[in-house]
C-alpha cells in the first residue's frame, strides 16, 4: 500500500514547482506584451498572450495564488475583446493593460495555504478491478492537469492527459468506453470544450459522458454544457473529492435490476403476467395474492415501488394503501394503483388515500414499465435527499437503523453470518476545539469515503450521529469484520489532515457484535455499543469484539 505522506509530498511538490515557476510565467507575459508592436496588429502574439494569461486564471487558485487567479480573470475578460476585434490597440487601451500587468506582478506575491477539499488525504482503496473506469483529462494548464492525474490515479482511475484539443479528438476517435474531465475554455475558442465534445456526441449512438470544469459560472455556458452531454459542472479550483464522486457514481451505477415491485393482486393470472414483463424489463418481484400477507412481504422485501389491485377480498386496495401509509418507514413508498376501475371518482379517491398514480387495465407492457420505472426513479432520487446524510452522503440514523433490521431479518431467513460495527472517532471534540469546526467535517468526510472505498458493495455504511458511524456486513462473520475495519482503522491512523498551516493525525475506535451471538436487531446494535465503549475505555484506537456476556474481548 503507497504511503499517503508519498502523496501529499507529492501533492505539496506540485504547488511548489508551480510557485518556482511563476516568476519565469511572468516574465514571458511582460516579454510578450513589451514585444507587440504599437499601432499594428499582431494577432499571433497577441493570441499567445490571452493564452498564457487565461492559462493563470484557473491554475492560481489551486495552488494557492487567489489573488493571482483572480488579477489574471480580469485581464483575460479585457483582452478578450480586443483579440476578436483584431484592430491595433489604443494608447488607453495599452495603458490599461499595462496596468492590469503590474496587478498580476503584485497578485503572485500571495500565496496561501489553499483550503479546498480538492487535497483529498486517505489510503488507496482496494485494487482496482481490471475494467476500471478510464478518464480523459483535457486541460491546458499542464500543472492542474497534473495534480488531477495524480490525485485520480491514486483513487485507481486510468488517466491520461491531453494539453489540446486537437490530440484529444484524436484520441476520441477510437470511441474509448472513458469519461472525459475538460476544461470548457481554450484561447482559441471560449466555448472550445463544449463545441469539441458536441462534434463527438454527433457521432455516437449512445451519450460521452463528460464532466466540464470552469471558471465560467454563467447559466449560458452552463446550460451549453448540458446540451454537451455534460453530466456535471464543477468550478475552478476543482473539488477533488466532489469530482471523485462524480466519477464513482459513472463507474459504479445504480443496478437497474435491484429495483424492486411488490404486487399485490388477488388474481393470480394478473400478477403473473405482470410480473414477467417487469423481470423481463430487468425489475425484481415479488407477488402476493392476499392482500393479508403484504404487510410481511413489505418488511422483508423492502420494494422501491407497490403495484396495488382496489378490488380484493378481506381488504381492499385502497384499505391497504391507509395502512401502508401509517408505517413510518413506507410513508414514501410510491404506490401505483392498478385496477380496471374506470369511474375518475373513485380513481381520485383512491389517489387520496395516498396514491401515486393510477393505471386502468388492460394496460400495454410498454406503459407498464415506463410508468414503474419512472415513478422509481423519481422516488429514490428524492428518497436519497431524505435518507442520506448531508455532510457525508451516508445513510443517516434512521436509515442505517432500518437497514440493519432489513440484513438481521434476511440473515435469519437465509442463516447467513452478519455483523454490525459502530465506529467513534476519538477525541473528536479535540479537533473541533483546535482547529475548527470546518476542519472536524473534513476529517468526517475522509472517514466517511475511506469507508465507502474499502467496504464492499454489498456492506452498509450509515453516519449514526456526530462524529459516530455504524457499519452493516453482510456475509461476514465477527472474526472477518475485525479484520477488515481493523485494517481500515490502521489506514485511517496514518491519515494526514490539514487545516490552515497545521496537519495533525486522528483515530478512532470501534466495537464490533456478530449476529451469532446476538441474533436480533436491537441485540446486535447494543453489543456492538457496548463493545465501543470498552474499545474507548481500554485506550482508543483499537477494536473490541463483544462476546456473548456483552463484556468485549477480542481486542485489537
Amino acid at each position: 500500500m503507497a504511503d499517503v505522506g508519498a502523496l501529499q509530498a507529492q501533492i505539496n511538490a506540485l504547488g511548489d514547482a508551480y510557485a518556482a515557476q511563476l516568476p519565469e510565467r511572468l516574465k514571458q507575459i511582460d516579454e510578450l506584451w513589451a514585444g507587440l508592436p504599437l499601432g499594428t496588429w499582431d494577432g499571433v502574439r497577441f493570441g499567445t498572450l490571452h493564452r498564457m494569461v487565461h492559462s493563470l486564471t484557473g491554475s492560481g487558485k489551486t495552488f494557492g495564488f487567489a489573488m493571482l487567479s483572480d488579477a489574471a480573470r480580469n485581464l483575460e475578460d479585457y483582452l478578450g475583446p480586443l483579440a476578436a476585434a483584431q484592430a491595433a490597440l489604443r494608447e488607453d487601451q495599452s495603458d490599461k493593460i499595462q496596468a492590469m500587468l503590474r496587478q498580476l506582478q503584485a497578485a503572485a506575491m500571495h500565496r496561501e495555504v489553499p483550503d479546498t477539499p480538492g487535497f483529498v488525504k486517505f489510503a488507496r482503496p482496494a485494487p482496482v478491478p481490471p475494467d476500471r473506469l478510464r478518464v480523459f483529462v483535457v486541460e491546458e494548464d499542464g500543472d492542474l492537469a497534473e495534480l488531477l492525474r495524480v490525485q485520480l490515479s491514486y483513487h485507481g482511475y486510468e488517466v491520461s492527459i491531453f494539453h489540446t484539443l486537437v490530440d484529444f479528438r484524436l484520441a476520441m476517435q477510437d470511441s474509448p468506453e472513458v469519461v472525459v474531465v475538460m476544461d470548457v475554455g481554450y484561447p482559441e475558442d471560449g466555448l472550445g470544450g463544449i463545441h469539441a465534445m458536441n462534434e463527438i456526441q454527433n457521432h455516437r449512438s449512445s451519450p460521452q459522458p463528460v464532466i466540464f470544469v470552469s471558471s465560467q459560472q454563467e447559466f449560458s455556458v452552463r446550460l451549453e454544457a448540458v446540451r454537451a452531454g455534460a453530466v456535471a459542472y464543477m468550478y475552478k479550483p476543482v473539488d477533488i473529492g466532489s469530482l471523485i464522486d462524480e466519477l464513482d457514481a459513472i463507474s459504479a451505477p445504480e443496478p437497474t435490476g435491484r429495483h424492486r415491485v411488490l404486487i399485490v393482486d388477488d388474481a393470480a393470472s394478473m400478477t403473473t403476467i405482470f410480473a414477467a414483463v417487469l423481470e423481463q424489463a430487468g425489475l425484481e418481484v415479488r407477488a402476493v395474492n392476499n392482500p393479508m400477507l403484504a404487510l410481511d412481504a413489505l418488511q422483508e422485501f423492502l420494494p422501491d415501488l407497490i403495484l396495488l389491485d382496489i378490488y380484493m377480498p378481506e381488504c381492499s386496495g385502497m384499505e391497504l394503501a391507509k395502512v401502508i401509509r401509517q408505517l413510518d418507514a413506507f410513508v414514501s413508498i410510491p404506490i401505483v394503483f392498478l385496477s380496471a376501475e374506470g369511474d375518475i371518482d373513485k380513481q381520485l379517491v383512491a389517489m387520496g388515500l395516498g396514491g401515486d398514480d393510477f393505471l386502468v387495465k388492460p394496460i400495454q407492457p410498454q406503459h407498464l414499465v415506463a410508468v414503474v420505472t419512472n415513478r422509481i426513479r423519481r422516488s429514490l432520487s428524492l428518497r436519497s435527499l431524505i435518507v442520506r446524510d448531508s455532510l457525508t452522503g451516508l445513510l443517516n440514523h434512521t436509515a442505517i437503523k432500518d437497514q440493519l433490521d432489513h440484513e438481521a431479518a434476511q440473515a435469519r431467513r437465509r442463516k447467513t453470518p452478519l455483523s454490525f460495527a459502530m465506529v467513534d472517532i476519538d477525541h473528536f471534540k479535540q479537533v473541533n476545539d483546535k482547529h475548527g469546526h470546518p476542519a472536524g467535517d473534513k476529517v468526517i468526510r475522509s472517514l466517511a469515503r475511506l469507508l465507502r472505498q474499502r467496504l464492499r458493495k454489498t456492506d452498509v455504511v450509515g453516519r449514526y450521529g456526530g462524529e459516530e458511524f455504524a457499519v452493516v456486513l453482510s456475509d461476514a462473520d465477527g472474526a472477518t469484520a475485525v479484520r477488515v475495519l481493523d485494517a481500515i482503522r490502521e489506514d485511517f491512523s496514518k491519515l494526514r489532515h490539514r487545516a490552515g498551516d497545521s496537519e495533525f493525525r486522528v483515530t478512532f475506535s470501534c466495537g464490533i457484535a456478530d449476529f451469532a451471538l446476538f441474533p436480533d436487531a436491537a441485540r446486535l446494535c447494543e453489543a456492538a455499543d457496548r463493545a465501543l465503549y470498552a474499545a474507548k475505555h481500554a485506550g482508543r484506537d483499537r477494536l473490541v469484539l463483544a462476546d456473548s456476556l456483552l463484556g468485549g474481548v477480542g481486542a485489537s
